[in-house]
């Protein structure tokens, strides 16, 4: 079986934007301009083909990414079936809780569209996302979308995008009218104007551009041929001599300049109105990268540790990454993957680098949103979906056993909130385990642990949205019924202070003792230094929150003890020092200790290294920390002054204030522990008009008076 599309006529794409910019409305657009389906779904009467889950459908927003597959002959093609390409799209949630869907896809795309409200401009889940985007390093281009509603301005949001995002960012397209007098788009690089007619938008009319438009679109266009040339030498000396290069020569600078990011072009239209989405997926083909296009997958080699790359073509050896794990009520657990290199047939064995496991994959479907079509085998640059793989979970490499390798892993952000849960029958307690292990295995931001002293069953998320899902979701995928406690921030526990401190552990009880005897120095980490540029007896976790020195001479503890003293430590910091939280940031030096011949063994010493732990970190100036929030409230300007006051009243930091349309924004630095329930104060505070958007930003140190009210509520 060969690939019925070259590599290069592959886009994988995603399609990201802050909750509620209209990421599904484009993404309906798209299935329906492209074939995929003959009616369009609207979110807003829950018919959305990409929002297929039940709770994405009653509450209106995008909970999990979904995949589809379609095809596009770019509009200038004139149906030319040989200019056909193959988009792989992914639709993510925009809101924060479901922040992990957003990064695992941008871990596997190759290009993304980013939606901005053309009311709102940049938000603040817009900007984390464009971060997410900035550390994968994928291509982008924008689409000011809503340009139709009241208030909208194309300028406006254009300018926040230059002023919170990108210095290059370029309009492509200028708007014909705005708000209900939306008619069109004026294309800045061939000077020609377009109206969207006929049902649903689909036929694409050529119209002479307005004339009070013509001196904007002569300067913007002079602005865009600028920016592009600037990316290519020889075009630049051209144009400074007065000779502008063709539109197909332009293409070319701005399609290498779009990939290497050195230019984002923006786009407008609105995706409710039917207007400006074509020239979109135009835009996709012409500048965003095609698998072949993006550096090669590097990875190590899990027997040498070596770094390693691979050749992105269906001859190479397999290399794959798994990035989703789906439970899907008819076929079980399907796996999403993507291949970089090499080809995967069903029915073959692959091997689980990560795992070191042996895995035979079933059946494998190309994904249509909840719909799916069962195809034999997938080719490099494909993204793809797996049944009958038991041992894969998010973040997983898929290799040949011969050529192994370990791609880049997908980091998850550490949950922020948590919440007891425990069942209301016997019956629902024997299927909750099963749920929650399923719903682990899916979300990597959803954490399930046991109270050691009360033996309760906490779960663990990135907000009360996010759990509340999660609980529902057991409710309606598994059958669970299940009673839940309060919401409780994830508070940790670190150190502000250098101290040291001996752990001696010695027992004799008649027979063979117990002999462990470590000294220990603690301090915070230096995030100034890399964890590349550490020396070679230290070792940091990749997460940053926890560094091990060795600086044992001499042997005075042999080196397999060494190992026992790390774990002891590390079992300590997962105690707490003062109120029981994890304890994060911590350097941990091992200096000197001593041991028996007879008497010292792994436990001796694991215990003693957590006894010298305690004894530091009480002397080393612990602190709570909690977790604080970027929020964004947007409220008409006559209830400013309350919301700032309530804002301050619940030890916010107010950040800045500035116009949202008709409205002011106002964002500021608020703890977690003070924001449950905002929302409902907020509409009552402001009949019901005011907004806001929460997201989390950093971890601070909490004040002393609620420090010590936090750890007597633990005792």
């Amino acid at each position: 079986m060969e690939r019925d599309y070259p590599l290069e006529k592959v886009r994988n794409i995603g399609i990201i934007a802050h909750i509620d910019a209209g990421k599904t409305t484009c993404s309906e657009r798209v299935l329906f301009y492209t074939g995929v389906t003959h009616k369009i779904g609207e979110v807003h009467e829950g018919a959305a083909v990409m929002d297929w889950m039940e709770q994405e459908q009653e509450r209106g927003i995008t909970i999990t990414s979904a995949a589809t597959t379609c095809f596009w002959t770019p509009t200038y093609a004139k149906g030319d079936a040989t200019k056909k390409h193959r988009f792989n799209l992914i639709d993510t949630p925009g809101h924060i809780d479901f922040t992990i869907e957003v990064k695992r896809s941008l871990r596997v795309l190759d290009g993304a569209v980013v939606v901005f409200d053309g009311v709102a401009g940049v938000e603040p889940q817009s900007e984390t996302n464009w971060r997410y985007a900035d550390d994968g390093n994928v291509p982008r281009m924008c689409l000011i979308n809503k340009l139709d509603r009241t208030g909208a301005s194309f300028e406006r949001s254009y300018q926040s995008i230059l002023n919170r995002l990108t210095k290059n960012a370029v309009r492509m397209q200028l708007p014909i009218g705005e708000e209900d007098q939306l008619k069109g788009v004026v294309d800045l690089l061939t000077m020609k104007g377009y109206h969207f007619e006929g049902e649903k938008g689909i036929n694409i009319v050529e119209v002479p551009i307005p004339d009070n438009m013509k001196a904007d679109a002569e300067k913007y266009h002079s602005e865009l041929v600028e920016k592009i040339v600037e990316n290519d030498e020889a075009q630049m000396n051209a144009y400074l001599e007065g000779n502008e290069p063709s539109i197909d020569e332009l293409k070319k600078t701005l399609r290498k300049a779009t990939i290497a990011n050195q230019i984002v072009p923006v786009f407008a239209g609105s995706a409710l109105k039917n207007k400006g989405i074509q020239p979109v997926l135009d835009a996709v083909i012409d500048y965003l990268p095609s698998p072949l296009d993006i550096p090669p997958p590097h990875g190590i080699d899990p027997n040498t540790g070596e770094e390693i790359t691979r050749e992105v073509s269906d001859k190479a050896p397999l290399s794959a990454l798994a990035f989703k794990v789906a439970s899907d009520p008819y076929v079980g657990s399907l796996v999403f993957f993507r291949v970089y290199s090499g080809t995967i047939e069903s029915g073959s064995y692959l091997y689980n680098a990560t795992r070191g496991k042996k895995e035979r994959i079933g059946r494998i479907l190309r994904m249509h949103a909840n719909d799916r079509e069962e195809v034999k085998k997938v080719f490099a640059g494909e993204i793809a979906a797996a049944v009958g793989l038991k041992d894969t979970v998010t973040s997983d490499t898929l290799c040949d056993e011969n050529h192994p390798i370990i791609l880049e892993r997908i980091i998850a952000p550490e949950p922020v909130i948590s919440m007891r849960i425990e069942p209301k029958t016997k019956a629902d307690q024997e299927k909750m385990g099963t749920a929650l292990s399923r719903l682990v295995a899916e979300d990597p931001t959803f954490r399930v642990q046991t109270d050691q002293e009360t033996m309760e069953t906490i779960i663990k998320g990135m907000g009360e949205l996010h759990l509340d899902v999660m609980v529902e979701r057991m409710k309606r995928e598994f059958g669970v019924e299940a009673n839940v406690g309060k919401p409780q921030v994830a508070y940790r526990e670190t150190i502000l202070g250098n101290a040291e401190a001996e752990g001696k552990y010695i027992k004799q009880s008649g027979g063979r003792g117990q002999y462990g005897h470590v000294r220990i120095r603690i301090k915070p980490i230096d995030k100034t230094v890399d964890a590349e540029d550490l020396p070679k007896n230290t070792k940091r976790d990749k997460d940053g929150t926890f560094e091990f020195i060795n600086n044992i001479k001499g042997g005075v503890i042999p080196q397999e003890y060494i190992p026992a003293v790390e774990k002891g430590l590390r079992e300590a910091m997962d105690r707490g020092i003062s109120a029981g939280f994890p304890v994060v940031d911590i350097s941990c030096e091992l200096y000197d200790g001593s041991y028996h011949d007879v008497d010292s063994s792994e436990v001796a010493f694991k215990v003693a290294a957590s006894m010298a732990f305690q004894d530091a970190a009480k002397r080393a100036r612990a602190v709570i920390l909690e977790p604080i929030m970027k929020v964004e409230v947007v409220i008409p300007e006559k209830f400013m002054g309350d919301i700032t006051g309530h804002l301050s009243s619940k030890r916010g930091q107010i950040e800045s204030m500035s116009d949202k349309g008709m409205n002011k924004a106002v964002t500021a630095m608020v703890p977690l522990s003070e924001m449950f329930g905002y929302v409902t104060n907020l509409r009552s505070m402001t009949e019901g008009r005011g907004t806001s958007t929460m997201e989390f930003a950093h971890y601070a140190v909490v004040p002393q008076n609620v420090a010590t009210s936090i750890i007597e509520s633990r005792k």
